[in-house]
């Protein structure tokens, strides 16, 4: 999905008039007096000049962090799984039209089901499994014949101190990451796009809005990454060292907050209109067995009568609507089908 997506906004680039220029960047020089970025040195000689440099290099960080030393906040101890491996298996069946995320003794993995393959991968924690085990794990939980080899993958949840530091924006896997469980990487791809379009600067770099920039960035990591911790804290799991590790983590003072609350009175909350709402949050506690002590107050100005009857009529009007649509398969087969010869 990723390639496509870059594939279509070079098109769209490229079209509209900018300069693509490729090369592998062998210096970065700094200017004397403000600190900032002013070229890139290729290995073919190129000079690069730029006002804006915007570093989308990876978990490197040739420019937020090689050239500008900014520094990185390692969130493993809050989500303390630190690879991955994946392979695709072949197609056994028609494609449900959900992916699968199942957990395992050290890590959790993901099935893909797509129309011509699926799509498997294994998350892992290495301080509890080591890379041939891993693999062996997925292996196992493959529905089909493997189809390719396996791809090995190395990270470190967290995220950078400032997004945007001097005259360089990070995005990507350049500004952090918060390990694929909800696969939230293109969203913060392109809400920090939105961001800086919204702070987009002149030559002077106003101070305030890049420290507006970070701060609103840093809140969106926070809050997924709060999200993502509810999937491992929320366990009763003691069958192996990583769940107990996990059920006994200390979380982060927000995640905490917010724990707290729904064990109290069931109630949820969306801040700044964050990626996930109370719907989501809903389904990771309720679905993993945190139960509320009691219930909001409000509930109980309906009559328990009229309760059973409005929440019938909220039942029936959902299987009506699910019976009306076709199944998975069929959809596809009718709007977005691929030869698969």
């Amino acid at each position: 999905m990723r390639r496509f997506i870059a594939r279509y906004l070079r098109e769209l680039a490229e079209a509209a008039g900018t300069l693509r220029v490729e090369g592998r960047i062998v210096d970065v020089r700094l200017n004397g007096e403000s600190g900032h970025v002013e070229t890139l040195l290729l290995d073919d000689g190129t000079v690069v000049a730029g006002d804006l440099f915007i570093d989308c290099s990876g978990f490197r960080g040739l420019l937020i962090e090689g050239a500008l030393g900014t520094g990185y906040d390692d969130w493993s101890s809050y989500l303390p799984c630190d690879r991955a491996v994946a392979r695709a298996c072949e197609r056994v069946a028609d494609p449900i039209p959900y992916t699968r995320a199942t957990a395992k003794a050290a890590g959790w993995q993901w099935r893909i089901p797509l129309q011509s393959r699926t799509g498997n991968g294994h998350v892992y924690c290495s301080d509890h499994i080591d890379d041939d085990a891993a693999l062996r794990v997925l292996d196992a939980g493959l529905d089909g014949k493997p189809i390719s080899e396996p791809n090995f993958l190395r990270f470190k949840a967290g995220v950078r101190r400032k997004a945007w530091n001097r005259n360089v924006v990070s995005l990507g896997l350049a500004a952090g990451f918060l390990e694929p469980l909800e696969s939230t990487s293109i969203h913060l791809i392109q809400s920090g796009i939105a961001r800086l379009l919204t702070n987009f600067p002149d030559k002077r770099f106003n101070t305030p809005d890049i420290d507006y920039y970070n701060r609103r960035t840093r809140i969106e990591y926070e809050q997924i990454r709060d999200f993502l911790v509810l999937h491992y804290k929320a366990t009763d799991r003691d069958d192996s060292a990583f769940w107990n590790r996990c059920r006994t983590m200390v979380v982060p003072a927000s995640l905490e907050q917010r724990i707290a609350i729904f064990r109290e009175n069931a109630r949820l909350y969306r801040e700044d209109s964050e990626l996930f709402s109370e719907t989501s949050w809903l389904a990771v506690l309720h679905g993993q067995n945190v139960v509320p002590r009691s219930h909001h107050p409000i509930a109980d100005l309906l009559p328990p009568d009229e309760l059973a009857a409005r929440m019938t009529r909220i039942a029936a009007a959902m299987e009506g609507s699910v019976a009306r649509m076709p199944d998975h398969q069929v959809f596809i087969d009718h709007y977005c089908a691929i030869d698969r010869r």
